[in-house]
């Protein structure tokens, strides 16, 4: 019995170690054969032609130091371009159905069925037109911009960008990847915020939250546009009017991220101290696009996703206009007392009170400024255009909305205020909504909210102050 068990014990032993040294033998070889692959494409033997790789030629050419910044504005440009000409055509059907179709058609049901007319203003030239207005104008950039930008993430560009912009997140205390969620807010705030759950390091995903109201987003590209063709092209011959106004407009999108550094380093610096953390990239390889993944995912987890929380917000809007421009007290609306009151203030940073008003009620959906802009002047300045009394409008002419707001007292100074102000101005509340739900902080929301709209103020100020210094 001793014996069989010495035997056993034996066979075992010797089966262990020739499993273990075959196990051992097949690791190596697994090893050396990997080693030898990775070898053959990227090691070149003395007297041996370089072998091509596209990968590796492509990356030499978007990441390169003197190339890699100028591809990635381009194709920004590019994005931005097809995204602004694609959305006119279906935002202008969008309009005409919603707006000039559908609105005078609801609104003479209800009065023909003698519904009161408060109800109807209230409902109709309220709440209906300003989710008409976001709809028309923010569903079309959306679902052209949302796309395209998934397309060159499922290219394998995306990555790309935040190599080449981490060393300068990073000299400023923040993440690399904050340059794709600032990519991101140039569609939507909401958006880009959600899109900061990339970022690991809770502070500069914080940091990358704060910041990326500073992208101008597709709520802000038509009054960024319509001012600059105003106040911008006019001052160029005619041959050069669209050119100069499109360099406004890039202009002003390149200050907010020079903003986004500037504020980045300051919180990285004071309230969100800390060193930028390791940032470990492996680039993906390029492959084609999957056509049917990025369509569903840009157009229903990102564009139906975002355009429903804005609607929800925009409905309120909508319905507080209507009643600050009707309702009266001694024999003055509500927006006349309110704009009278802060008008003084309002000059003296290079604003009016039409712009401050606009922008409070206008919170819930950046899309409704210029048409509430408009329909405050109009109320304000007893001009005979548009639907009535207290209803937004917007002119498809820019040339007529010229004559209205210079009607208004409008200057070369009040539009490139206008355009500052557009870009450093508090969230609209779907965003400040979307970073609540992201921080599950009030501190975080509220210095989100207000930090932008304390400094659009001082620049505004500033840029009054130089500029009337130079007047003079």
């Amino acid at each position: 019995m001793k014996n069989s068990t010495e035997e056993i014990l034996l066979t075992a032993n010797k089966l262990r170690w020739e499993v273990g040294d075959n196990f051992h033998d097949s690791i190596l070889e697994s090893i050396y054969k990997d080693a030898s692959e990775i070898s053959s494409k990227v090691v070149t033997q003395v007297g041996e032609k370089s072998k091509f790789d596209l990968d590796r030629f492509i990356d030499r050419i978007v990441t390169g130091k003197w190339t890699g910044f100028p591809i990635m504005f381009i194709l920004l440009a590019i994005v931005f371009w097809i995204t602004i000409v694609g959305a006119n055509v279906p935002s202008g059907w969008i309009s005409s159905l919603l707006i000039d179709t559908l609105h005078p058609l609801i609104k003479n049901f209800f009065n023909s069925i003698q519904i009161p007319w408060w109800i109807t203003g209230v409902l109709i030239d309220g709440a209906y037109l300003a989710a008409a207005w976001v709809i028309s104008v923010m569903l079309p950039p959306m679902a052209i911009f949302f796309p395209m930008f998934t397309l060159l993430e499922d290219f394998g560009y995306l990555p790309r960008v935040a190599f080449n912009m981490d060393n300068l997140y990073r000299r400023v205390g923040a993440h690399g990847k904050q340059a794709l969620t600032m990519s991101m807010g140039f569609g939507c705030n909401a958006a880009g915020v959600i899109a900061t759950r990339i970022i690991d390091s809770p502070r500069e995903r914080l940091i990358a939250i704060i910041t990326n109201n500073f992208s101008l987003c597709n709520g802000r590209w038509p009054t960024q546009i319509l001012i600059a063709t105003i106040f911008i092209g006019s001052t160029v011959p005619a041959y050069l009017a669209g050119i100069a106004s499109a360099a406004a407009v890039v202009v002003v999108a390149i200050l907010g991220v020079v903003f986004s550094l500037i504020v980045s380093w300051g919180l990285s610096k004071t309230v969100l101290k800390g060193e930028a953390s390791a940032f470990s990239l492996e680039l993906p390889p390029y492959r084609p696009p999957r056509l049917l993944q990025t369509l569903y995912t840009s157009l229903i987890d990102r564009t139906i996703f975002v355009l429903r929380r804005a609607v929800v917000f925009a409905v309120p809007a909508g319905i507080v206009i209507w009643l600050v421009a009707n309702v009266q007290i001694s024999g003055v609306s509500l927006a006349e007392h309110f704009i009278g009151s802060v008008d003084p203030f309002a000059f003296f940073i290079g604003l009016n009170g039409v712009i401050i008003l606009a922008y409070v009620i206008a919170i819930p959906a950046n899309e409704i400024v210029i048409p509430t802009i408009l329909m405050l002047t109009v109320l304000t300045t007893r001009i005979a255009l548009g639907a009535g009394t207290g209803v937004m409008f917007q002119l498809e002419s820019a040339n007529e909305t010229a004559n209205i707001l210079q009607a208004g007292g409008w200057t070369m100074l009040t539009g490139i205020n206008l355009m500052l102000f557009s870009l450093l101005h508090n969230p609209c509340s779907t965003t400040i909504y979307t970073i609540y739900k992201e921080t599950k902080s009030l501190k975080w929301t509220m210095i989100s909210t207000f930090l932008p709209i304390v400094m659009g103020l001082t620049i505004c100020f500033f840029v009054t102050q130089i500029w009337r210094l130079f007047a003079l």
